[in-house]
C-alpha cells in the first residue's frame, strides 16, 4: 500500500496562507524532494486551481528566478487527482475524483508506486477525519502571520502523532515529520 503524505508551510502563530510565506531555494529544494516521493499529487479544487495558475507552463523564461523551475517541472510533470463535486473537467496530467472519499483515496492507497501526497487545507481536514494520513509534515516559517487560515479547524478528534524527523533550514524554518500513533 503506498502511503499518503501531507506537507505544509504554517507560520508560528498557525497561519497556512501561502501569500503569507516566505519562498526561498531551500525550501524549493525540499518540497521537489517530497514530491518525488510520490507517483501522483492529490488536490481539492482550490488547491488545484491555485497550483495550476502558479506552476502550469505558461510563464515565459526567465519571469521566475533559476532556482523555482525544478518544482515548477516536478510538479507539471507530476500525475494529479483532484477531489471536486463542482469542477466539470480537469487537465494538465489530473484526473477527476468523485463520490465517496474514503473509498476514493483507499483505492488510490492501494495501487503499486511510492506515494501519494496531498496539500491544502480542506481535503486534509477530511482525510485527517478519515484516518488516511500516514505522513504529517509542518514546515514551521519563522513569522507572525496575524491572520488565518489555519489547519484543521473543525477536526472531530484528536489525532496523536509521533515526531520521525525534523530538519533545519537557513531561514530558521523547521520541517517537522510525524506519523500518526495507532
Amino acid at each position: 500500500m503506498r502511503p499518503l503524505r501531507y506537507s505544509i508551510n504554517v507560520t508560528l502563530d498557525g497561519c497556512c496562507d501561502h501569500r503569507a510565506i516566505p519562498a526561498d531555494e531551500e525550501l524549493h529544494r525540499h518540497h521537489v524532494g517530497n514530491l518525488n516521493q510520490a507517483d501522483a499529487l492529490l488536490f481539492g479544487r482550490v488547491t488545484y486551481e491555485m497550483m495550476e495558475e502558479a506552476w502550469r507552463p505558461s510563464t515565459p523564461t526567465g519571469a521566475r528566478p533559476d532556482w523555482v523551475e525544478p518544482f515548477a517541472q516536478t510538479i507539471n510533470a507530476a500525475k494529479k487527482y483532484v477531489v471536486s463535486s463542482t469542477l466539470k473537467r480537469v487537465d494538465w496530467n489530473a484526473e477527476l475524483v468523485r463520490g465517496d472519499l474514503g473509498k476514493a483515496v483507499r483505492q488510490l492507497k492501494r495501487e503499486p508506486g511510492k506515494g501519494l501526497f496531498v496539500g491544502g487545507v480542506k481535503l486534509p481536514l477530511a482525510l485527517a477525519e478519515l484516518g488516511l494520513i500516514d505522513e504529517y509534515e509542518f514546515v514551521v516559517q519563522p513569522r507572525l502571520a496575524g491572520h488565518g487560515p489555519t489547519l484543521f479547524a473543525g477536526l472531530s478528534k484528536q489525532v496523536d502523532l509521533k515526531l520521525v524527523s525534523r530538519l533545519e533550514f537557513g531561514s530558521g524554518a523547521v520541517a517537522m515529520r510525524y506519523e500518526p500513533r495507532r
